[in-house]
């Protein structure tokens, strides 16, 4: 259930589902001889064998060419190499009504074979979407082996479980073998926990970071989603803990800073004693001259630029970011785009994510003035910028605006789906991409307290509820990388903080 449901929201696999000789086949049945007169270029094949494959998002999200382990300018998604055999034809039998058939049209780019090779190209493929290839294949000179090996099948895609590997799946109409010894086991481990639970003391004690009271939260909106995972869980494992959200919780890192501060000042606390029922999130550092504000890195939050598919791009260079927000380019047609005004759709002055694309991508270059105070109000013939509240309102706004330029969280863009993701310099928004310094748009999320808060907090609770393991899991299945878990944990300081 982790892997499919939370890891798994993008996986691509593929199964062998029919893999026969030809020749074993003439033979059992003589009155098939049809099968024995397969020709290629004029001259019987030596020992013809048939091969049906079947290639399958087995996934919760779709997958689209720019989830594929590939290089941008490799058209090629998928290839199947046949060791032993080369291929003598192949087509498609069946797909989805959803996969478009212009992928797999005799001469499309990445839709070929080449020896023992098949290359597929990189197909869209929504959730439970698949295709099937069908090859006929001859032995090669040389190959004495009396059976063939099975096919080698490599492909990959960006995000997905254990490396985003392609996976060889079965169908099962129950389940599994390791499903069905994994139920019993848990049948028999549910009895006797039973019978402990019956034999022993009715007490039991809360967990060690489990503390009791009401947690207010405040801060980033990109976060968001990770906060309100987090404290359903958190007030599921602490029977004693309450943690109030309501649709108004979460502002922006620079609100949820102020109120945080406030509410610390009208505290009046003595001496080194801090708040222990309020933390605030910031996508990266506080501002100067906030001395109580004290910081406690999380994660590493990966950024994204969003673009209306009306625009026609899906990789811009990084000068032609910074030329863009500078009001150089303002229309799509000059990057190679559609012939459409360029509209900048940006968050409100003190979110995080508006303040790391200003520092990190524009190289602390503010954002063009506003042009109209509604968004609704953007003349479509004329480029134009305005100002969205939270990240839910802006990416609506750019899904339904031609030729809109946002940015978000990636993990909420990716959610959305009617927005298209923007690679910079031709790397997408990847933790790996940003560990290795090669995709520039991310930050730092901080938690923040006032002061330090008692050890036996709900504060300070659930600040190692965030660090433990089940609070990790809950980071990395929003798309975030723990602090801890980092090639260079050096990313996660929390510099000018």
């Amino acid at each position: 259930m982790w892997e499919f449901v939370l890891a798994g929201r993008k996986r691509l696999g593929y199964r062998v589902q029919l893999d026969t000789n030809l020749r074993d086949s003439a033979a059992s049945a003589p009155e098939t001889t049809v099968l024995q007169r397969m020709q290629w270029d004029g001259t019987n094949l030596r020992d013809p064998s048939v091969v049906l494959l079947r290639i399958e998002n087995v996934g919760w999200s779709p997958i689209v060419d720019g989830d594929y382990v590939a290089p941008v300018n490799d058209p090629v998604g998928i290839r199947i190499a046949f060791p032993g055999r080369r291929v003598v034809g192949m087509t498609v039998t069946e797909r989805s009504p959803m996969v478009p058939p212009t992928f797999f049209v005799p001469g499309a780019d990445g839709f070929e074979t080449t020896g023992r090779v098949i290359k597929l190209p990189k197909v869209i493929l929504n959730r439970r979407a698949h295709y099937k290839v069908l090859a006929v294949l001859d032995r090669e000179e040389g190959f004495t082996d009396p059976e063939f090996p099975e096919p080698e099948v490599t492909a990959g895609v960006v995000g997905g479980v254990r490396g985003g590997r392609i996976k060889k799946t079965a169908y099962y109409p129950f389940a599994s073998r390791q499903v069905r010894w994994l139920l019993a086991s848990l049948i028999l481990v549910s009895a006797a926990q039973s019978a402990f639970t019956f034999a022993g003391d009715d007490a039991t004690a809360a967990p060690l970071d489990c503390a009791g009271g009401t947690l207010h939260l405040s801060g980033s909106t990109a976060f968001a989603p990770v906060l309100r995972e987090a404290a359903k869980q958190y007030e599921r494992t602490c029977p004693d803990a309450r943690i109030p959200l309501t649709a108004t919780s979460f502002k922006g890192s620079v609100a949820g800073l102020d109120s945080l501060a406030a509410t610390g000042a009208d505290a009046g606390l003595a001496g080194a004693r801090g708040l222990g029922n309020r933390l605030s999130f910031s996508d990266g550092p506080k501002s100067e001259g906030r001395p109580q504000l004290l910081p406690r890195p999380v994660a590493l939050s990966l950024f994204t630029l969003v673009v209306n598919e009306d625009a026609g791009v899906r990789d811009l260079s990084l000068k032609q970011v910074r030329d863009i927000y500078a009001g150089t380019i303002t229309n799509w047609s000059q990057v190679k785009g559609n012939d459409v005004p360029i509209h900048l759709v940006s968050r409100n002055p003190g979110s995080g994510t508006r303040t790391t694309l200003e520092r990190q991508v524009l190289g602390g270059r503010s954002l063009p003035a506003v042009t109209t105070a509604d968004c609704a109000g953007l003349d479509g013939d004329r480029p134009g910028r305005c100002e969205a509240g939270d990240t839910q309102t802006l990416l609506d706004t750019v899904a339904s605006t031609p030729g809109a330029l946002g940015h978000s969280e990636v993990g909420a863009a990716a959610a959305h789906g009617d927005v298209q993701q923007v690679r910079i310099d031709g790397y997408p928004a990847t933790l790996e991409g940003a560990d290795e310094g090669a995709y520039p748009y991310w930050q730092t999320e901080i938690a923040y307290t006032y002061g330090e808060p008692p050890a036996d907090s709900i504060a300070a609770g659930f600040l190692r509820y965030l660090s433990d393991e089940v609070g990790k899991d809950i980071l990395r299945s929003q798309g975030h990388r723990p602090c801890s878990e980092l090639a260079k944990p050096l990313l996660c300081r929390p510099s000018g903080a």
